[in-house]
């Protein structure tokens, strides 16, 4: 056994074991869907592809049945994620199994700036195209992937998706968006059910007056990129590159999509000066990425945070956040403090 996969399997086990000592997942409702989800779930970008590793096929699917028998009962995906192979591996794994449920979206297959992409006969094809992958009936819920802002406004695509609710394709309906002021265009069509946000440390806005919003009007709120592309785990260093097919590297500047997806935002330097900052969190609570998954789910309004995953010892090092103790009022305090004080002026992008 070689030393690095000595120190895996060790770590894995200590993990393995804070689960087994009393980790209980408490279930959400999301949103008005009647559906109730875990308040830790996951997101499947990183076993789609775009995250600079292959994941092995067999490794994706036992991470995804270690995460259900931890008690996870909701992912999200993407048609767009390693073109379809994030959806079709979550297929392989739950096609029989309706109290998994499943959140996937749609219109980056597309044109996004193109107005027929958003039309009744596209939106039905990537449907259709998604549950072929997923081998279900029905999507449990569909969001619109981060359209631009005219769409959100201009508001017809809302009455596609209640037209496939009706048909049956759709059981409920959300957008993921990139900005607040994309949030709330959101929330004044009574259709949506769920808000799919980034929102973690370095990204805070959303508690000023999206997240109360949201709560009020009883719209889920999923937290992604949660560690900010690895940001909040503490594990960079300035030096770090990343291979040419992983976001962190293609998109690092905005390159290919919207900035604030990859660190959130942050010129990656910034981020790894501004996490070291951050390393007072882990202080009681197992980790540094533990601490920051844990912040998130005490906030009031959020459903569910969504990290990604490329094997089961990344769920189990994520589920540990279910056990980190909660943040006191002065540390609170402190942390939103740092946020306006040392972060909020180098976010790059609308937010």
């Amino acid at each position: 056994m070689s030393i690095w996969f000595g120190h895996l399997h060790t770590r894995f086990s200590r993990e393995l074991r804070d689960l087994d000592n009393g980790t209980e997942v408490e279930y959400r409702a999301l949103g008005t869907t009647g559906f109730k989800i875990s308040s830790l779930s996951f997101g499947t970008w990183a076993i789609g592809g775009s995250w600079g590793v292959h994941v092995d096929e067999r490794m994706a699917l036992d991470a995804l049945n270690f995460a259900v028998d931890q008690g996870v009962n909701f992912f999200d995906t993407a048609d767009v994620y390693g073109g379809g192979r994030a959806e079709t591996l979550l297929g392989q794994s739950f096609a029989h199994r309706p109290d998994i449920i499943i959140a996937t979206k749609f219109c980056r297959g597309g044109d996004i700036h193109n107005k027929d992409t958003y039309l009744y006969d596209s939106v039905r094809h990537f449907a259709e195209k998604s549950l072929l992958r997923l081998q279900r009936d029905a999507i449990d819920l569909y969001q619109i992937h981060c359209p631009p802002t005219w769409v959100i406004e201009q508001g017809d695509v809302f009455d596609v998706l209640d037209r496939l609710q009706r048909e049956g394709l759709v059981r409920s309906y959300g957008v993921s968006v990139e900005t607040v002021e994309e949030g709330h265009l959101a929330m004044r069509h009574p259709g949506v059910s769920a808000l799919q946000v980034i929102f973690n440390l370095f990204r805070q806005k959303p508690l000023e007056t999206l997240l109360p919003e949201a709560k009020k009007n009883a719209v889920g709120i999923l937290a992604r990129v949660p560690l900010a592309s690895g940001l909040l785990t503490g594990k960079f260093q300035l030096n770090d590159t990343f291979p040419s097919d992983d976001h962190r590297n293609f998109n690092r500047d905005g390159e290919s999509f919207n900035v604030g997806e990859t660190f959130s935002g942050l010129p990656f330097a910034k981020g790894v000066e501004l996490s070291d900052q951050l390393r007072w969190i882990q202080n009681g609570r197992g980790s540094m990425a533990a601490a920051a998954l844990r912040w998130i789910l005490d906030q009031p309004g959020v459903t569910t945070a969504i990290p990604g995953f490329k094997n089961s010892q990344q769920v189990a090092s994520n589920l540990v956040a279910l056990k980190a103790n909660p943040f006191s009022p002065e540390e609170l305090e402190r942390l939103n403090n740092f946020y306006h004080s040392a972060v909020a002026e180098h976010i790059r992008g609308p937010y």
